[in-house]
């Protein structure tokens, strides 16, 4: 009985300190074979990796809409879509056409919900330019934009990013160009993780 409960007690003591370690390179996080450069400008720059049609992205995006809005000013987080195939661009260019529209987080939070909730997976121009009238843009607007040097130019850059972070499931976040963090037991913890390696990268600055 005395031995069970020793056991019982170095289980639970074990297990406590596991979960308040510091995140460990190769375990919790990694660093990729070649950094991204990014601005020298004291700011610690993230990037979320993700794809409107991913499920897991859509259960953590309430999570990650909270942390951002708490971010100091010294950290710049960004969204990144993944450009995996040609259905993916296409849900590339719908969240640069949200960006340029001005339509912000209502605008993508109604991208999830319909294709998560509605069943509408916007996988063709018709479909994105229907959508995108019914949260108040014009047809001519959207096309406008859908088309524009800007959308082109975001959507070749993530695809460009997609290919150079390696990007092979999603979410993932980056942290300045150096360290990818995996999707993890929850999403709670996946963020201490990016804050652990924000703080590592302010004190290097």
């Amino acid at each position: 009985m005395i031995r069970t409960s020793f056991y019982s007690a170095f289980l639970i003591l074990f297990t406590s300190l596991a979960l308040n370690a510091a995140p460990r390179l190769g375990t919790d996080f990694g660093m990729l074979d070649s950094p991204i450069p990014v601005k020298k400008d004291g700011k610690v720059e993230v990037v979320e990796a993700f794809w409107y049609g991913c499920g897991h992205c859509y259960s953590f995006e309430p999570t990650i809409e909270r942390w951002s809005a708490n971010l100091s000013d010294d950290v710049v987080f960004s969204k990144l879509p993944v450009t995996w195939g040609p259905f993916h661009q296409t849900h590339a260019k719908l969240f640069y056409t949200i960006e340029a529209l001005g339509l912000g987080e209502a605008g993508h939070r109604a991208v999830f919900t319909a294709i998560h909730k509605e069943g509408n997976n916007l996988g063709s121009d018709s479909a994105i330019i229907s959508f995108l009238q019914k949260l108040g843009a014009t047809k001519e607007d959207i096309v406008r934009q859908m088309n524009s040097f800007f959308v082109r130019q975001k959507t070749k850059r993530a695809i460009e990013l997609t290919r150079q972070l390696k990007v092979t499931s999603v979410p993932m976040m980056f942290v300045d160009g150096k360290y990818r963090v995996e999707a993890q037991r929850s999403n709670d913890y996946m963020l201490e993780i990016v804050d652990h390696l924000v703080g590592l990268q302010k004190e290097e600055s």
